[in-house]
């Protein structure tokens, strides 16, 4: 449900058009001299297809858009990102964010730990952190958190795409109530579906290069763990195995269609929880940038990652509510996005 509506003043507004003219103009520090102003003023503008939009300034830090965010940050500090009232303007920041350079990052997914004679590591040795995209639908992130704080250990890095419907609000909530667990961070950059330019790729791959654990979990908000999932997912990546996930699939013979399969080895797993070696993600190159929408890039991700998937013989305690990410966007737009997925797939199956 959407909140209430709350107009900007005048001279609020005004100095969004004056800001929109100075990017017309590709004044970019005009333009981020008069974001700054709107900010004083409580307020922060956002950029769309239509030109702009106004919204009242949260109670904790936004950056501008998902490439504005830094990449990488030692363990152990903030990131500053849970500070009220502050933001980055958006020319700034791209060109002074830091890069880190995934390939240095040393993984501790080799190193086993000998347990009775036997090669073995549990969630508890590994560092495992599970990553979360927040597109709207708050009352979900409420449950989907809720059962991942009740029921794991893991560390919970979580994105909010532009507050839509006050999930980054109740994300933000989420992360004072359980300080040093929850990693928030907060884009006044929209989600594509919504009108916006944040693709799902390019955010996905934005959270695995700033998560610094050995295991990457993805996982979907409407997904909610009845029980520790992710422990048994941890213990599958062994040897050769480089992702493991709550359910798998196979393409059909005739390549142009797939089907459920596991338990056991499959040739893709699905979005809604998987986990990966993050190194090993990193070195593929991330998750597919030309996926604006989430539907079948699980499928184009796992075709363009070497090493084997599987799906655990035993049962995972979770369960999938309803997807709203599916079933609440807009049909023609969905099919639209899924199919233009699909036909890198199809090429990506035809080639392998």
């Amino acid at each position: 449900m959407s909140r209430p509506t709350v107009e900007p003043p005048s001279h609020v507004r005004g100095l969004a058009e004056k800001r929109a003219e100075a990017r017309a103009r590709r004044d970019y520090a005009q333009a981020d001299v008069l974001r700054e102003r709107i900010e004083e003023e409580g307020w922060l503008v956002r950029d769309t297809p239509a030109g702009f939009e106004l919204v009242p300034k949260p109670a904790f830090r936004v950056w501008p858009t998902v490439a504005a965010l830094p990449q990488h940050e030692p363990s152990g500090t903030a990131g500053g990102h849970e500070r009220p009232g502050t933001a980055v303007g958006t020319e700034q920041a791209v060109s002074a964010q830091t890069l880190w350079d995934g390939g240095l990052a040393t993984s501790r997914l080799e190193e086993p730990v000998d347990v009775g004679g036997t090669a073995h590591a549990t969630e508890s040795s590994r560092r495992v952190t599970v990553a979360l995209l927040v597109d709207g639908w708050p009352s979900d992130l409420r449950r989907c958190v809720d059962a991942l704080v009740a029921h794991t250990d893991a560390r919970i890095l979580a994105l909010d795409l532009g507050d839509i419907d006050g999930a980054g609000t109740v994300l933000h909530e989420l992360a004072e109530r359980h300080p040093g667990r929850i990693d928030a961070w907060h884009v006044a950059e929209t989600p594509h579906w919504r009108g916006g330019s944040a693709g799902w790729g390019v955010a996905r791959t934005k959270l695995l290069r700033m998560d610094d654990a050995d295991v990457h979990v993805v996982m979907e908000t409407s997904t909610i763990l009845d029980g520790d999932a992710l422990t048994p997912l941890v213990e599958a990546l062994a040897g050769d195995v480089v992702a493991a996930g709550w359910r798998g699939v196979d393409p059909d013979p005739d390549g142009r269609s797939w089907h459920d399969a596991g338990p056991g080895e499959v040739r893709a797993l699905l979005g809604y929880l998987f986990a990966v070696r993050r190194d090993r993600a990193l070195a593929a190159g991330g998750f597919p940038g030309k996926a604006r929408y989430y539907r079948n890039a699980d499928l184009e991700f796992f075709l363009t990652l070497p090493g084997r998937k599987v799906v655990p013989a035993t049962a995972l305690p979770v369960h999938a509510e309803r997807h709203r990410g599916y079933a609440d966007v807009d049909p023609a737009y969905r099919d639209r996005e899924s199919r233009r997925t699909y036909d890198r797939v199809l090429r990506l199956l035809r080639t392998a």
